[in-house]
């Protein structure tokens, strides 16, 4: 089950390692902020960006909720337990769980709870076909084709709509554009 921290945006890093060492270990299984690899332009030239898929939240997964809810009063950067009901705090709904599994990948292999986990949302490759519509060849695009809103193909971004803690929420994730189809 992922649980969810609100933070102040900009500290996410800093609430991680403090949840790191800070909450004992045997509380939860992952701690984690979800990054999306983006491309922009800077002076003509794309650059590969990492940024935060959701700025303001981190993610926790445990099975043990009681003793994580007691371990985080120790964690000073916390803003805000999401879906708090009386003492304790809900889980992410099971759908809003399934996508972001879908759509993230583990960046470098698996590493230990103790290393930096860095789990991203890779670049969806995409092609204008003759008919110039836009065709998701592959990557996290391909797992939420009904909720994307807007492609903007000069950015390299497209805007995808998603439930998240309840609510909808547009997402930003980065395209890598590929050639159009050579006629035979």
């Amino acid at each position: 089950m992922y649980y969810v921290i609100q933070v102040a945006p900009g500290t996410e890093e800093r609430t991680e390692l403090l949840i790191r060492g800070r909450v004992r270990g045997s509380a939860y299984d992952a701690c984690f902020y979800p990054l999306r690899h983006v491309r922009k332009k800077f002076h003509g030239e794309w650059k590969d960006l990492h940024e935060k898929l959701l700025p303001g939240y981190v993610f926790l997964s445990s099975a043990r909720i009681e003793e994580l809810y007691l371990e985080l009063k120790q964690v000073p950067t916390l803003t805000k337990l999401l879906g708090k009901d009386g003492e304790l705090f809900v889980a992410l709904p099971e759908n809003e769980a399934q996508w972001l599994e879908q759509i993230m990948v583990l960046g470098g292999g698996r590493e230990t709870k103790e290393a930096s986990m860095r789990l991203e949302v890779g670049l969806s490759q995409v092609r204008v076909n003759e008919q110039d519509v836009v065709e998701i060849l592959s990557g996290p695009l391909k797992h939420v084709e009904g909720q994307i809103k807007k492609i903007r193909l000069h950015r390299r971004i497209a805007e995808v709509e998603v439930d998240f803690m309840g609510r909808k929420t547009v997402i930003h994730l980065g395209i890598e554009l590929m050639k159009k189809k050579e006629e035979n």
